[in-house]
């Protein structure tokens, strides 16, 4: 897998999209997922973090905002959790919620490893960030692509 047009097809990210909608069904939480070709010389979590920010993603009312950001070439991914939902989730979430991610990626199963990733993550914040009646969808649920940075 190399080619970023090639890691999902519309149908796949479609799919991602309504996981996206599903798991923030219950939650205050915002979930994004970031595809790229490569984090190029920067660390795969130095780029997550600036790709976090570029979405404003650290704008969100209780700082509960979780992104998946993939390095399709780098064959590589990160989940990045902002301090609000950092300060809650056990110390190992994201390690359990990053093999549910590798199993299916190991197998080419691109799209299911980030929709059960999503629902995982989405599980934790519907715990911790409750929906309630104030709850607003403060970031668009759409998959974004390419270099972040320039948006």
């Amino acid at each position: 897998m190399s080619k970023l047009e090639d890691f999902l097809s519309a149908k796949e990210e479609e799919e991602i999209i309504e996981a996206i909608r599903t798991a923030e069904g219950s939650t205050s939480g915002e979930i994004r997922v970031h595809i790229e070709k490569t984090h190029a010389e920067k660390g795969i979590f130095e780029r997550a973090m600036e790709v976090f920010h570029a979405l404003k993603m650290d704008n969100t009312k209780h700082e509960n905002g979780v992104l998946i950001y993939v390095a399709v070439e780098d064959r590589d991914f990160v989940i990045y959790g902002d301090r609000g939902i950092n300060k809650v989730v056990p110390a190992d979430f994201w390690e359990s919620t990053k093999d549910i991610i590798v199993a299916h990626f190991k197998a080419g199963n691109f799209k299911q490893g980030l929709i059960d990733g999503i629902l995982k993550a989405g599980e934790q914040l519907k715990a911790h960030f409750p929906w309630s009646a104030d709850a607003i969808d403060e970031l668009p649920n759409t998959i974004s692509r390419g270099n972040a940075t320039k948006e």
